[in-house]
């Protein structure tokens, strides 16, 4: 039996428990350890639990580790950090800042020695694939995508970073007129207003000045600024009751024209339709740490993105199984 890829999460809320159940569907994957800011001993896992301050002592011992925090505030300090010492696969998914971070992530796994995948999910991540393949494809036309309705881990974890907010979700909703108009195959100019609706569900902590943190969360750069956004403000009781699940989904879509004149229109259009976006996310994170583990073994080094790694090496099948089966 081929040895099994050493993982180790470092995170431990709704993504990273996530990657635990989904590493339990790959048996190529063993989980050594989950690394935590909270005091360990406060977690019920299966797993060994292990303050993040640890971490150092478990480097040569993990063969990927994959990050599970933030992207707002956890992942510009720990994925440059942790890329030294270990090879480490991400979701960093603020689109605006990803040229910057794979920088400071690729100086950091250059350094080490290590590989760093960067920007794995489904958008960024399975998203931004589908929008090249559709580019090259169709080099005469206009490019699409369009999320939800669903819940946006970034966008609801930069909400409850705000001052004064005790939790929050965030729906990320399209319009479906705009979408229709895309599918007609008129290549409509849609600005981000024209796109999506951004519903906010906040939680207020005692005394905190609803006004302000509405005008805060609105304005937000990157995530709310550009969007028409509204905010609610709720109990935790109805927060738990209402907003508990966490579906998500969306779609890419390309229209084009082929042929002499442009004279035909070809639309390509990819979409998911997510019961959970933390277990789907999680899943993408456990094939792209396969892949980081085969190009470290390979004597690669750096970041990567989704661009960077071949779609076989995502499968724990052979090449010739995939030539044989999915060719």
């Amino acid at each position: 039996m081929s040895k099994k890829i050493t993982v180790g999460i470092v995170g431990y809320g709704n993504l990273g428990r996530g990657v635990e159940a989904a590493i339990r569907q790959n048996p190529d994957f063993q989980l050594e350890a989950i690394f935590t800011r909270r005091n360990p001993e406060s977690i019920n896992a299966g797993t060994p639990m292990v303050s993040i301050s640890n971490i150092e002592q478990y480097k040569g011992k993990i063969d990927v580790l994959i990050l599970c925090g933030g992207s707002a505030k956890d992942l510009p300090e720990q994925g440059p950090a942790l890329a030294k010492d270990f090879n480490t696969v991400d979701s960093f998914d603020t689109h605006a800042l990803i040229p910057e971070y794979f920088n400071q992530v690729d100086d950091a796994a250059q350094s080490g020695g290590n590989v760093s995948v960067i920007s794995t999910g489904w958008d960024p991540g399975l998203f931004s694939l589908n929008r090249l393949l559709a580019e090259a494809v169709l080099p005469e036309g206009k490019e699409y995508t369009f999320w939800g309705k669903g819940v946006s881990q970034g966008h609801s974890d930069a909400i409850r970073r705000v001052e004064g907010v005790s939790n929050g979700i965030q729906y990320t909703i399209p319009h479906e007129a705009a979408v229709e108009r895309v599918r007609s195959g008129s290549n409509p100019q849609l600005t981000t207003r024209e796109k999506h609706l951004r519903e906010c569900f906040v939680v207020l902590k005692d005394g905190a000045d609803a006004e302000a943190i509405a005008n805060e969360i609105k304005n937000m750069p990157n995530y709310f600024a550009d969007y028409e956004t509204v905010v609610h403000f709720v109990s935790e009781e109805v927060l738990q009751a209402e907003h508990s699940k966490m579906p998500h989904g969306g779609n890419v879509l390309r229209s084009g024209q082929t042929g002499e004149g442009n004279s035909n229109t070809q639309l390509i259009e990819f979409s998911l339709k997510l019961d959970s976006n933390p277990e789907f996310t999680a899943s993408v994170l456990v094939a792209y740490a396969r892949a980081a583990y085969r190009l470290a073994n390979a004597g690669q080094t750096g970041a990567k993105t989704v661009f960077d790694v071949p779609y076989g090496l995502l499968s724990p099948k052979s090449p010739e199984q995939l030539r044989k089966e999915l060719l």
